[in-house]
């Protein structure tokens, strides 16, 4: 990991290999736990088409993490609405975050985050806000070195298992 590191907003050409990296994202959620995180039917091809709406959107942020050439990394963010039903005020959601397997515990995912902050701080956001999946302690480990802090538990109840009461 000794070659330079540029972190930068994605390039449209780069979107498929973004979508592969998001799909990565799915897989491994998928595998944290099946009934909660579901795996959509062609998957990388869904998010590259969902990436190509929204890479030129102002509110949107995608950026890519590349060394020697290779997209290493991603984050997706963006500006978010006041959301009611969440008690939620506008704010910037960090999205997805996914860094290589191999490029692990060298800074990338750090400098990922940190870019979007920046970003979502110049388009205006108050705060930035983002879910981690209950058993990737090591990426909610990351995000409060990076300040952030618990506010919310997801809990699921799976409605064919009967409660013990």
């Amino acid at each position: 990991m000794n070659a330079s590191l540029e972190i930068r907003p994605a390039l449209r050409e780069e979107l498929p290999r973004v979508a592969e990296l998001a799909a990565k994202l799915v897989h491994l959620h998928h595998a944290f736990d099946a009934q909660r995180f579901f795996v959509p039917e062609n998957v990388a091809k869904g998010y590259a088409w969902w990436f190509e709406q929204e890479i030129d959107r102002p509110e949107v942020v995608v950026i890519v993490a590349v060394r020697e050439g290779r997209l290493v990394g991603y984050a997706y963010a963006r500006l978010e609405e006041r959301d009611w039903n969440q008690l939620l005020d506008a704010c910037g959601a960090l999205h997805d975050l996914w860094v290589e397997p191999e490029e692990r515990g060298g800074g990338v995912a750090r400098k990922l985050v940190a870019s979007c902050i920046d970003r979502l701080r110049e388009k205006g956001a108050p705060r930035v806000v983002l879910h981690a999946a209950a058993a990737n302690g090591e990426a909610q480990a990351l995000f409060e070195r990076l300040g952030f802090r618990r506010t919310m538990v997801e809990m699921t109840c799976e409605l064919g298992v009967t409660p013990s009461t």
